[in-house]
């Protein structure tokens, strides 16, 4: 049984067809859902694993509870640093579930910093990532950093500012040139 990471941006509220039916697939096998406790990508996936009935679930947070856990699955809270707000609240639990993961699904706008990072962080692992581009209508799976740097050619260089300010230093290191 696989453990798998999907995620996604918090401004996507519409899973992509070809999304659900690899969630489906996911079931189907019985592989571990690593997910976080956004609202976007995050409850919408929980919303359809929930429908299913899904048991093999972790709902990984970074406040006291939750913010959803649509299954009332296993939660695992991964506190942050010491006075974190924003992204870098939630930042430690992202790098938690790409550490126990073995492969990656991530539904992305085009724009999440988030969701990019993410990506990279399964990519510096060399752990494979489905990534759903809903800004550029595509599915490409990342398997490197090379990959990962193919994927932000789109994206523009503001995104990759973002997404290289959420990044710690060895992972800003991964970086090439």
């Amino acid at each position: 049984m696989s453990m798998i990471f999907i995620g996604g941006s918090c401004e996507i509220f519409e899973l992509p067809e070809p999304a659900i039916a690899r969630i489906g697939a996911m079931v189907a096998a019985e592989h571990c859902v690593l997910i976080g406790d956004a609202p976007g990508a995050d409850a919408e996936t929980q919303s359809l694993l929930a429908g299913y009935g899904y048991e093999h679930v972790g709902v990984f947070h970074a406040g006291k509870e939750p913010r959803y856990n649509l299954g009332d699955w296993a939660a695992y809270h991964v506190p942050s640093p010491e006075g974190a707000h924003g992204y870098r609240f939630h930042a430690a639990k992202d790098r938690e579930m790409a550490r126990r993961a073995d492969f990656g699904m991530m539904v992305w706008d085009g724009a999440s910093p988030g969701t990019a990072a993410n990506v990279l962080r399964l990519a510096i692992a060399n752990k494979p990532c489905v990534i759903y581009d809903l800004a550029r209508g595509s599915m490409a799976t990342t398997y490197n950093v090379q990959d990962w740097c193919a994927m932000l050619r789109h994206a523009g260089p503001d995104i990759l500012r973002r997404a290289e300010a959420r990044m710690k230093p060895d992972e800003r290191l991964a970086l090439p040139g």
